[in-house]
């Protein structure tokens, strides 16, 4: 077990754009078209009474739960809480998952945010894939100090020598986290890795802005991709990456 596919996606809480449409059933098969080992979801919506009455269709499940059916096991972790419910970021993983964290990185009310970190077992490796699945906020001054506890959770929670995947949406259009991440994790940021620059994902109908990173330490990188056209555009806002990694020695 030396290849990995795997997949980061902000799914807008599995509403079209403007919330108009339930597309979580898209999504859903969507995601099974790619056949993925590992999946890092951000704004999944653990609870929502209110859009439950609303849509017909709304899964009776968490839409983690849902997502993963009977193929990946999942682990969430609860950012944002509210009258209705509550959202949050999501690990999907075809691997069995040994533990899993979620550590508050949440600034100020406005927005709740957090890192979803996972332990999972791979047949035949040494040591745990370290998994985490991160949602940073939109301004500089914010993002900048949710990097520093990033960067310190990792530093203490992490051996230098594990493998590691850090994605999700970093709503970083001024590309400041590769340079930080590299220098002080070791990081290496897929897209860039590949093609030399950061991934444009947002808006999904015409990317031009780039927010969402797939972060690698250990790791060979095969592919990395921006999944856009149909039928990544008429879901989420943002458009999904799809990155797949080698792992000479385990």
């Amino acid at each position: 077990m030396n290849k990995l596919k795997i997949a980061s996606y902000n799914i807008h809480k599995g509403l079209s754009v403007f919330n108009r449409r339930l597309v979580v059933h898209e999504v859903r098969h969507a995601l099974k078209t790619l056949s993925p080992d590992l999946v890092f979801l951000q704004e999944v919506q653990g609870e929502h009474r209110s859009h439950a009455h609303r849509f017909d269709a709304w899964p009776g499940i968490a839409q983690h739960l849902y997502l993963a059916g009977e193929g990946l096991t999942a682990a969430y972790g609860r950012n944002a809480n509210y009258q209705h419910g509550h959202h949050g970021n999501a690990v999907l993983s075809r691997f069995p998952i040994r533990n899993s964290y979620n550590h508050d990185l949440t600034l100020h009310r406005f927005e709740q945010r957090g890192l979803l970190h996972c332990q999972l077992d791979l047949p035949g490796w040494s040591q745990p894939l370290h998994a985490l699945c991160v949602h940073l906020n939109l301004l500089g001054y914010d993002r900048r100090r949710q990097l520093a506890m990033l960067v310190d959770v990792i530093g203490e929670r992490i051996p230098q020598n594990a493998p590691l995947v850090l994605a999700g949406d970093f709503n970083d259009w001024r590309r400041e986290s590769t340079r930080l991440l590299g220098h002080e994790l070791g990081l290496v940021e897929a897209f860039e890795s590949l093609h030399g620059s950061s991934a444009r994902s947002f808006p999904a109908r015409m990317p031009v802005l780039s927010l969402d990173r797939v972060y690698v330490r250990g790791f060979q990188i095969e592919v990395a991709d921006v999944l856009s056209g149909e039928p990544w555009s008429a879901l989420s806002d943002h458009a999904p990456l799809y990155t797949v990694l080698h792992r000479g020695q385990v």
